[in-house]
């Protein structure tokens, strides 16, 4: 996994999947933060979980995906659009499989195109992508 910005060390990507809700991930201010996932094996993608702290939730989420994790050739796949609330809140994702490869994926990108922080930041506690490792 990588990421685009951290705000600080206490707030980083290890964070992101801790299962601690004490922890978080919070990003550095700016346009375009994002999360970038490798899968060991192609996998298809079917449900995303996100707990986002309210006021600095991702409010529209582009999700992109490559088949190779090496060099990624990214096209979009879908958007996601987040409340901006203190929840967990779930995408399913089967609905969107027009445009996802049939044999799978290596590698998601979440990119966050605007946020609820006037700053752009985006802060989340907890990340669950669930799927089929192919």
């Amino acid at each position: 996994m990588s990421i685009s910005s951290t705000l600080e060390k206490s707030t980083g990507k290890k964070h992101l999947t801790d299962n601690n809700p004490e922890t978080c991930w919070t990003s550095r201010q700016g346009p375009g933060q994002h999360i970038h996932l490798t899968f060991e094996k192609p996998a298809i993608p079917k449900r995303i979980t996100i707990i986002f702290q309210g006021g600095f939730v991702g409010t529209k989420c582009r999700l992109e995906v490559s088949e190779s994790s090496d060099r990624p050739k990214w096209q979009t796949w879908t958007y996601i659009h987040p409340e901006d609330a203190n929840r967990r809140q779930i995408f399913d994702l089967i609905a969107h499989r027009d445009g996802l490869p049939v044999e799978g994926i290596q590698s998601m990108k979440l990119v966050f195109e605007d946020s609820s922080d006037f700053y752009g930041r985006i802060t989340i506690y907890d990340l669950k992508i669930e799927g089929l490792l192919l």
